[in-house]
C-alpha cells in the first residue's frame, strides 16, 4: 500500500489523503439512530400524521384583495364566523389568498354534503362575504373547488405504496449490483431516512400533503445516491487495499468521498434554505422536509449504511468476483 501511512495499528493517510476515523464513533452513532426512530415512530403513534386537504378531502377556495392582507388577520376573520381549522396561506402574490377547509367545516356550513356543487359555490360565497365585510377593499373570489375525501384516500394508500415499491426497487438494484449485504444497509438508511422525517412532522403536527410526499420520496433519491457513491468505493477499495480490515476499508471509502457529500450537501441545503425563507408558505413545508432528508440522509450514508455492513461482517471474499468454471489454463506438461 504506497503512500499509506499508519499509526497506532491503523491507517491514518492513505494515497495522499488523510484518513478520518469514522467507524470508531459506529456504537454512539447506532445509539443515536435508534433513539431518534424510536422517537419518530412514538410521535407516529400518539399523534400521526395530520394529512392536508390532498388527503382528507375539503374545500379550496382563491380569493383576491386589492391591497395585501395580513395572514393572520384573516385566520381570525374566518375562525371568528365559524370556520374553525382553515389553513389560510398566499398564492402566487401577496394578494392572492388561498383557503383549505377541511370537509367537517365545509358542511357544518352548508348544513349539506360539501360535495353537492351548488353547496361548494355557496362556501365559497360565504367565505368571500366574511372576509369582504372586513377588509377596506374589495374581496373577490377567484376560484372555489372541492376535493372528495375518495380521492384523497387514494392518493394516500398510493403514495404509501409507491414508497413501499420504491424501497423493493432500491433493495434488488444494490444487491445485483453489488451484493446482497450492501442492499440491506441501504434500505435501512433510507428506511431510517424516511421514518424520522414522517417522525418530524408528526411531532411538530405540520400539514402532510402531496409536496410533502413528493419531498419524501426525493430524500429517498437523494439518500440512495450517497449510498451508492460510498458503496462503490468500498467495493473498489476492498479490492485494492488488501492488507487492511475491513473498518479501515470502510473509513478510507467515507474519508475519499467526504469532501463530495459535504459539497453536495452543502450546495443542496443552500437552495433549500432559500425556498425556505422566501419560497412563499404554499412549499414551505416542502422544504422543510427536504431540509431534514438532507441532513439526515447525509448522516445515514456514513453511520447507518457502513453500520450495517460492519454489523454483517462484511468482507473480501463478499466482494470477490466469482471465478468462471474452466477459466484458469491448466499448466502445459
Amino acid at each position: 500500500m504506497s503512500e499509506t501511512k499508519v499509526e497506532n495499528g491503523k491507517i491514518t493517510e492513505y494515497m495522499g489523503k488523510r484518513v478520518f476515523d469514522f467507524m470508531r464513533w459506529r456504537k454512539p452513532a447506532a445509539a443515536i439512530s435508534i433513539i431518534l426512530l424510536l422517537a419518530s415512530i412514538a410521535a407516529l403513534a400518539m399523534n400521526g400524521l395530520k394529512f392536508g386537504l390532498d388527503f382528507t378531502g375539503g374545500t379550496q377556495i382563491e380569493v383576491g384583495y386589492e391591497q395585501a392582507p395580513r395572514i393572520e388577520d384573516v385566520r381570525q376573520q374566518l375562525a371568528g364566523a365559524g370556520y374553525e381549522g382553515a389553513s389560510v396561506v398566499r398564492f402566487g402574490s401577496d394578494t392572492e389568498i388561498l383557503i383549505k377547509l377541511p370537509p367537517s367545516v365545509a358542511e357544518a356550513q352548508t348544513q349539506i354534503s360539501a360535495r353537492d356543487e351548488q353547496a361548494t359555490q355557496s362556501i365559497g360565497d360565504k367565505v368571500v362575504a366574511v372576509l369582504d365585510q372586513a377588509s377596506a377593499g374589495d374581496v373577490t373570489l377567484r376560484r372555489v373547488e372541492m376535493v372528495g375525501p375518495q380521492i384523497g384516500e387514494e392518493l394516500r394508500d398510493d403514495g404509501g405504496l409507491g414508497m413501499l415499491f420504491a424501497l423493493v426497487v432500491v433493495m434488488a438494484y444494490v444487491a445485483l449490483r453489488f451484493q446482497y449485504k450492501f442492499s440491506i444497509g441501504a434500505v435501512a438508511a433510507l428506511a431510517h431516512d424516511v421514518i424520522i422525517v414522517l417522525g418530524f412532522f408528526a411531532l411538530l403536527k405540520l400539514d402532510f400533503d402531496l409536496t410533502v410526499l413528493a419531498a419524501v420520496l426525493a430524500v429517498i433519491g437523494y439518500s440512495l445516491n450517497d449510498t451508492i457513491v460510498v458503496a462503490d468505493r468500498i467495493r473498489e477499495n476492498f479490492r485494492k487495499v488488501r492488507k487492511a480490515e475491513p473498518e479501515e476499508i470502510i473509513n478510507i471509502s467515507i474519508s475519499q468521498t467526504l469532501g463530495r457529500t459535504f459539497m453536495t450537501s452543502f450546495t443542496t441545503l443552500l437552495v433549500l434554505w432559500a425556498l425556505q425563507f422566501f419560497g412563499g408558505e404554499l412549499i414551505h413545508n416542502f422544504s422543510l422536509a427536504l431540509i431534514v432528508g438532507v441532513v439526515v440522509g447525509t448522516y445515514s450514508s456514513v453511520y447507518v449504511a457502513a453500520n450495517v455492513l460492519m454489523a454483517m461482517h462484511i468482507t473480501k471474499e463478499d466482494l470477490m468476483p466469482p471465478v468462471k468454471e474452466g477459466s484458469e489454463l491448466e499448466e502445459m506438461p
